[in-house]
C-alpha cells in the first residue's frame, strides 16, 4: 500500500505536466499568432533623412549639400476644381477646357501645355509671388512697371497651393501644342554684359507687327530684349543679328533693328519662324557709340549665344 500510494503523485505529477505543457504551447501560439498579426498590419517605416547638426549646416552655408526645396505632390483633380473657383480662366486659357472668359483688360499667359516646361516650384512663386519673375507680354505689365497678376498669398491655403500647381503641371498639352507653347515662350541667358531674353509672336498674334508697306502677309515678330547684367537697364545702339536654322532649309541671317512698342525698348524683325525651327543664334556687335564711367570698356567686345527652338 505504501509502494501504491507513492506511485500515485508520480502519474498526478506527469498528467499535471502533460496538460500544463499543451495549454502553454495553445497560449503561444495564440500569442504568436496575434504578434504576427500586429506585426502584418504594421506598415514599413519610411527612410528618414540622415540627421546633420546645426554646425554642419552653418559650415554648407544653411543647407544641406545638394538641398532643394521641391513642391510636395497634390491632388490635380481638386486643384482643376480649385482654378475654375477661382476663375483664372479669365485671363488664362487651357484648351480645350477653359477657354479665355475675361474682357480686354484681364490678360495673361495661356496655359495650354505649360506644365512640360516649368518645374512646380515656379508655378507655386507665380502663383503667391507674382513680381518674382514678371513675364513680357501684351498688357502683362503695369504702368507700375510690376505684374498685373495679383498674389494668392492670402487667399490659398498651402494645400490649395499644391493642388493648383499639381493641375497647372498636369497641362501638357500633347505633341500639337508642345512646340506651339515653345516657340512663344520668352527665353533668357546671360552673356558677358549683358541678359538677354529672346521672345517671339506668331503672325496674327498681338506683338506681331510690320513696319513700313504692309506685307502680302502677316508675319511673326521676333524681338530681342538686350540689358545689362548688372545694372537691368536696356543696351542701346547694338548691332544685333539672328541666325535661324531649322530641320529641312537653310539657315538664314536677320539683322534686327532697335524698336519701341508695346513690350518696351527691343532690337526686333517681322520674321516667321517656321515650325521645323531648332536653333536661334544671336551675335551682340560692339556698342556704336563711345562709353564712359563705369560702363566704358564692358560693351566693347562682340557676344555669341544660342537658343534652342524646339
Amino acid at each position: 500500500m505504501g509502494g501504491a500510494a507513492g506511485r500515485v503523485p508520480s502519474a498526478l505529477s506527469a498528467g499535471f505536466i502533460i496538460v500544463s505543457v499543451a495549454r502553454l504551447v495553445a497560449a503561444l501560439a495564440i500569442v504568436l499568432g496575434l504578434g504576427g498579426l500586429a506585426l502584418a498590419q504594421t506598415p514599413k517605416p519610411i527612410t528618414a533623412p540622415k540627421p546633420i547638426t546645426m554646425e554642419e549646416l552653418h559650415r554648407a552655408g544653411g543647407v544641406p549639400r545638394g538641398w532643394k526645396f521641391t513642391l510636395p505632390p497634390g491632388d490635380a483633380k481638386t486643384g482643376r476644381a480649385l482654378f475654375a473657383k477661382l476663375e483664372c480662366n479669365k485671363c488664362h486659357e487651357v484648351k480645350p477646357d477653359f477657354p479665355k472668359t475675361g474682357g480686354a483688360g484681364d490678360v495673361g499667359p495661356a496655359l495650354t501645355g505649360m506644365g512640360a516646361h516649368h518645374p512646380a516650384e515656379y508655378f507655386a512663386q507665380s502663383i503667391v509671388d507674382p513680381n518674382a519673375v514678371i513675364l513680357a507680354g501684351p498688357g502683362f505689365v503695369g504702368p507700375d512697371g510690376r505684374s498685373i497678376m495679383p498674389d494668392y498669398r492670402d487667399s490659398l491655403t498651402f494645400a490649395e497651393l499644391v493642388d493648383l500647381v499639381a493641375y497647372i503641371k498636369s497641362l501638357d498639352g500633347g505633341d500639337r501644342d508642345h512646340h506651339h507653347h515653345e516657340a512663344n515662350a520668352p527665353q533668357e541667358q546671360t552673356a558677358g554684359p549683358y541678359r538677354v531674353r529672346v521672345e517671339y509672336t506668331e503672325p496674327g498674334g498681338a506683338g506681331a507687327h510690320a513696319h513700313g508697306a504692309a506685307p502680302a502677309k502677316p508675319t511673326g515678330h521676333l524681338m530681342v530684349f538686350v540689358a545689362d547684367a548688372t545694372t537691368g537697364e536696356p543696351v542701346p545702339y547694338l548691332p544685333v543679328t539672328a541666325v535661324i536654322r531649322a530641320e529641312e532649309r537653310p539657315a538664314r541671317t536677320v539683322r534686327l533693328r532697335p524698336m519701341i512698342g508695346g513690350s518696351g525698348f527691343h532690337y526686333g524683325a517681322d520674321v516667321t519662324l517656321a515650325d521645323d525651327t531648332t536653333k536661334i543664334t544671336l551675335t551682340l556687335g560692339a556698342a556704336a557709340v563711345k562709353t564712359m564711367g563705369a560702363a566704358a570698356g564692358r560693351f566693347g567686345k562682340p557676344i555669341t549665344l544660342s537658343f534652342d527652338w524646339e
